[in-house]
């Protein structure tokens, strides 16, 4: 009989797929075949020809298993999906099948299935199937993601759990994660008197690691929707800073920290030439991961070929540099299957972080 998990969380952001990721790599070590599903895809994207959700096609990818992304992204919502539904153009029950069906197929396949829910526990209401719905209709003891704190992680947790005690899922274990590792240990200890007697786990996974949190060259690529040129080689390396190119060259060279994202004004020709020049120059490539040349003004000639030639990575991007620094500042990462280096650290130290013998003993 194939095991399962339900992972959860109390809102966006807590690090579901990053517990997810930990779990396959963990629970790979004591089953034989381990199966991932996200059964409602809200974020989709076209893969092997197929409509599935991102991350169902990042572990279809990262763990070999591209023949059965079907299965294991059964409903993804695409546009127009929501409203087809409320105007009972698709069938009540279509998305509560779809789910089920491609979750018992994965059953015969796989000895334990990590399931993955979307967002906070009422994601997919719209279409009569939320997460904690989900988690119910196939049978699956739930594990609750949550942030760091304490207050704001009670409150976050007594909400979530009013909606899955609704539906009759089966909360079995809240997890912190994104920690504060100096208070790791007092946050978890009072999490587990706010919870006492309530016949759920508590427990804790990851600190809150900058490495995890900050964006590949690719995600920034993605999300500003312009490609990324210079070496592909780089994409998947982490931005861990965020610089705008407002002082003099000398200045923003010499204050460039630790892997730093420059943003720069299309107009600034020697501030673009002295970082494509100091490019080869290992010390002040581990300091310069990229550029994003901002603005309406045509990058010169001379200054494109320098570019060019150099190989550094840059986005070429017509907002201003303000512009593009305020949306780069809020967004939150997400990890993707060209993040080697984010699955790599995950799978390193999940064993450190989480006790999956503990968490499986309890479903």
């Amino acid at each position: 009989m194939c095991r399962k998990i339900f992972i959860g969380a109390t809102g966006q952001h807590c690090g579901k797929t990053t517990i997810s990721l930990s779990l396959m790599h963990l629970a790979r070590k004591k089953y034989e075949r381990v199966g991932f599903m996200k059964p409602l895809g809200p974020k989709w994207i076209e893969f092997n020809g197929e409509i599935v959700d991102k991350d169902a096609a990042m572990f279809a990818s990262v763990f070999g298993v591209e023949e059965d992304v079907t299965l294991m992204s059964p409903l993804a919502l695409t546009p127009g999906t929501t409203r087809r539904y409320l105007d009972r153009e698709i069938a009540a029950s279509v998305p509560r099948d779809l789910i089920r069906s491609a979750c018992a197929e994965l059953e015969k396949k796989y000895d334990f299935l990590i399931i993955e829910g979307a967002g906070h526990g009422g994601v997919g209401s719209v279409v009569g199937m939320n997460n904690a719905r989900i988690a119910a209709e196939l049978n699956a003891p739930a594990l609750l993601v949550t942030g760091g704190g304490i207050g704001n992680v009670i409150d976050s947790v007594e909400l979530n759990l009013a909606l899955y005690q609704r539906e009759k899922a089966d909360v079995r274990v809240i997890m912190a994660n994104k920690l504060v590792p100096e208070k790791r240990v007092n946050t978890l200890g009072y999490l587990v008197k706010a919870f006492a007697g309530r016949g759920m786990m508590v427990t804790s996974a990851f600190d809150y690691l900058p490495t995890l949190a900050d964006p590949t060259l690719q995600h920034v690529s993605e999300l500003l929707g312009i490609p990324l040129n210079g070496d592909s080689a780089e994409r998947s390396r982490l931005c861990h800073n965020i610089q705008l190119g407002a002082a003099s060259s000398q200045i923003v060279i010499d204050h460039l920290e630790a892997s730093t994202l420059l943003i720069v004004t299309s107009s600034r020709d020697e501030l673009l030439v002295t970082a494509s020049s100091l490019h080869h120059i290992p010390e002040f490539k581990a300091r310069l991961a990229g550029l994003i040349i901002a603005g309406h003004v045509p990058v010169s000639n001379i200054t494109q070929r320098i570019l060019d030639d150099s190989g550094i990575p840059y986005i070429r991007i017509e907002e201003t540099s303000s512009e593009i620094f305020y949306q780069l500042r809020e967004h939150v990462s997400k990890i993707g299957p060209e993040d080697i280096e984010k699955i790599n650290l995950i799978n390193s130290i999940a064993e450190s972080y989480i006790d999956f013998d503990a968490i499986d003993a309890i479903i």
